[in-house]
């Protein structure tokens, strides 16, 4: 179920399109250009280039490299291709960016087809898909593409009918003279206007939102029947002539070594073409050692594997596990930080003159990404250059690391992007790129990588752990007045491990005028990288959670104890633009009016819990109704999602899933997931330990959109991090029982 509203009308169902405001608006260069030209066979070739100042609007970083290009191309049979840029997996890129497009051009939607963009940083500049990006750096750009194309489109059919361009207008791929009554389709005008100059940038003339007739539209995604026919579209899907099929065998302990391996017995297996062993190196996102086999089919390849007997050299990591971890950072915990992260106030004082104080420890496990699709590459090097098929997030830096790995220049290297069957960060790491690529030179063949489910299980960049160590008070007003806290993560002088850190922004930082946070780092050998909504997927559980703590403490609904908080209307520090109070007041109260928050009288050891959560530029509050049966086993009834991320949702339906499944996942982290580290390997291997959410678990999500006049950021990240502690809080509302450490352990929570 999806719902919309405008900020100023809480009861709106509708979404209302309001234009941008300009100190919203995202700012282009002069510098920024088009190009045109003819396609073979007669039609209209639009590219369009912007500098990278564009992207650094959005999203509060500096301009660096890169350029946003987007290609239309108009046949003479009125067919519009467009190029979709980004890596497709799953989040609905490949039909939400073209969307935008067409809208601006003014075509109907059945005269678009959509092709993959291949990786060309000349072209588009970057091409990647994580952060929840795609929408905040091409929602501009990209109506400026199709505006453009309308604009000369115009102008070819004006000159030739010689009238102004005033007196003719568009719709649905047809240039109209009003006076006359004569219209021509884009196709019939595609080739005189391939020999038009591009008009400036600022001078387009974009569509007034009112008119957007696909743009806030349901479009299904533009590879759903294929998906759901089974035909092939991911990496995995892929085949060459002659091509023959890898695995490879690391070392079960991260950084570990091959000391020996029985590669000649591997040899006379049957089907078995090549056995060797990977020298690789020491970074552990690049090429690591290991033994590869290379068969006439996947299933002997693994068959030999199953006789490979391997010995060694394990490294000091060997001496690593997450019980060691765990006692260390208690250790620690109890210490003052090692680093002061910020300190507003004098929060021992107020501590100390709190009326009441409430202090407790958190913590949450490493974390796999287990996509359905296994890391795969297909990989065909020849001569000097090398042509991959990935299913990958990140195709640019995967380019980078095998040209590195080979040896051969960037501009040898061809990445072909496909379909991706799952990423959540993982494939913004291209290790698999890279062994693919080393076992093709080796095998003098094409060669199609597999990794099996324990593989990609025990070979993961992990979501960190992590533990915090908290202190708050509130006053007799019930005035959160306190907030200290010591978050031990991982590092190594004095710097944090991949996504192992914390911003010292996340509310209620600039709310309480006593804070305080520090950490302290412990030194390790295990892989860490984004999983989705980086960071935020774990803090959220601990700040939103001991907010909730400090609600209790202080006698006050934690609703309405967020929402005081927030105080006045106001801009804080943060990502982007920075964090607005007001935005996050508008989707918690929304929150409480669609789940009846506080209304309804609910059964025994039944209870509501609320989270919000800024994350990637987008407002994300959410409410979760749980029952907890006697022996402690959790249902969740229901969870109402309100998120606000900006003044349009471009493909609504596609919206609302990408929202429902970001609280699904975080909700199945929160119920079953972790990484067991043993002797510096990891113990879980398939999903039967790693247990993704189960249908019997899984709960009605219904999504609320709240429209303000803010440039639209993305919904890949933002809805999933306040499911986990809207979850938790919902558990202590039922139970009176409070979840500290995740994955939630049911036996606490018995009667």
């Amino acid at each position: 179920m999806l719902r919309n509203s405008h900020a100023s009308d809480r009861q709106a169902s509708a979404l209302v399109a309001e234009p941008l405001s300009q100190a919203a608006a995202v700012p282009t260069s002069r510098r920024g250009f088009l190009k045109v030209g003819a396609v073979a066979g007669g039609g209209f070739l639009l590219s369009l280039t912007l500098p990278a100042a564009v992207r650094a609007a959005v999203n509060g970083a500096t301009a660096s490299n890169g350029v946003l290009n987007a290609y239309v191309e108009i046949t003479p049979d009125n067919i519009v291709t467009i190029m979709s840029k980004n890596p497709e997996i799953g989040q609905g890129i490949k039909t939400m960016l073209p969307m935008i497009i067409a809208d601006e051009l003014d075509v109907d939607w059945k005269q678009v087809r959509i092709a993959q963009a291949p990786l060309n940083p000349a072209l588009y500049g970057r091409q990647f898909a994580g952060g929840s990006q795609a929408t905040p750096m091409n929602w501009d750009p990209l109506r400026k593409v199709g505006a453009a194309a309308r604009q000369m489109l115009v102008t070819a059919a004006a000159q030739r009918w010689g009238v102004s361009t005033s007196e003719c207008s568009t719709t649905s791929g047809m240039v109209h003279h009003q006076t006359s009554g004569r219209t021509l389709d884009y196709g019939a005008l595609a080739v005189d206007a391939a020999k038009l100059p591009a008009p400036a940038l600022d001078s387009v003339k974009l569509k007034d939102p009112k008119d957007y007739k696909i743009i806030g539209r349901s479009v299904p995604g533009v590879d759903s029947p294929k998906v759901v026919k089974g035909e092939p579209l991911f990496g995995i899907d892929q085949t060459l002539p002659g091509m023959l099929y890898a695995v490879f065998q690391k070392c079960p302990v991260f950084g570990g070594k091959v000391a020996s391996a029985n590669v000649d017995d591997i040899k006379k297996m049957p089907g078995v073409r090549h056995a060797f062993v990977v020298e690789g190196g020491n970074d552990l996102q690049g090429l690591m050692p290991g033994v590869a086999i290379v068969a006439d089919s996947w299933w002997r390849a693994e068959k030999a594997r199953r006789k490979l007997q391997v010995t060694w050299d394990e490294g000091a990591t060997a001496q690593q596990s997450t019980d060691g971890f765990a006692r260390q950072a208690a250790a620690l915990g109890a210490k003052a930080p090692a680093t002061s992260l910020r300190n507003d106030g004098d929060v021992a004082a107020a501590l100390k003159g709190a009326a009441k104080v409430v202090e407790a420890s958190y913590s949450y496990p490493f974390i796999a990404h287990a996509p359905l699709e296994p890391m795969n590459c297909t990989a065909h090097v020849q001569g000097d250059g090398v042509t991959l098929w990935a299913p990958t997030q990140n195709p640019g830096p995967g380019r980078s690391l095998v040209s590195q790995t080979l040896g051969i220049p960037e501009s040898k290297v061809t990445v072909n992007m496909t379909r991706c069957g799952g990423g959540f960060g993982r494939r913004l790491d291209s290790d698999f790129m890279a062994e693919a690529a080393w076992i093709s030179k080796v095998a003098g063949a094409p060669v199609k990588l597999v990794w099996t489910r324990v593989d990609d299980m025990q070979h993961d960049f992990y979501r960190p752990a992590g533990w915090h160590f908290l202190k708050g008070g509130v006053d007799d007003k019930g005035t959160l007045v306190a907030w200290q806290q010591h978050f031990v993560s991982f590092g190594r002088n004095g710097q944090f491990a991949r996504s192992a850190n914390m911003e010292t922004t996340i509310f209620p930082a600039g709310r309480v005028p006593n804070l305080s946070m520090g950490t302290s780092l412990m030194e390790f050998g295990i892989p860490t990288g984004p999983l989705r909504a980086p960071g935020s997927n774990a803090l959220a559980f601990v700040f939103q959670s001991f907010i909730d703590e400090m609600a209790h403490a202080a006698g006050k609904d934690p609703l309405q104890f967020q929402i005081d908080l927030l105080g006045k209307d106001e801009l804080l520090p943060g990502r982007g633009a920075g964090f607005s109070t007001g935005r996050a007041r508008g989707v918690l109260e929304k929150a409480r009016e669609v789940s009846g928050w506080g209304q309804r009288t609910l059964p025994a050891r039944t209870g509501m819990g609320v989270g919000f959560y800024y994350s990637h530029l987008g407002y994300f509050a959410e409410v979760v109704e749980v029952a907890v049966a006697n022996d402690g086993q959790i249902k969740i009834n229901k969870v109402w999602a309100v998120g606000d991320v900006g003044s349009h949702v471009i493909n609504p339906t596609a919206a609302e899933n990408v929202t429902q499944g970001g609280v699904l996942d975080g909700l199945g982290e929160a119920l079953n997931q972790k990484i067991t580290i043993e002797k510096g390997r990891v113990v879980e291997e398939n999903f039967d330990s790693f247990q993704p959410l189960r249908l019997t678990q899984a709960a009605p999500v219904e999504v609320h959109f709240v429209t303000t006049n803010n440039p639209p950021t993305g919904l890949g990240e933002p809805p999933l991090p306040p499911a986990i502690p809207a979850l938790c809080n919902a558990i202590f509302a039922a139970t009176g029982k409070r979840i500290r450490s995740l994955p939630i352990d049911t036996e606490m929570l018995r009667a």
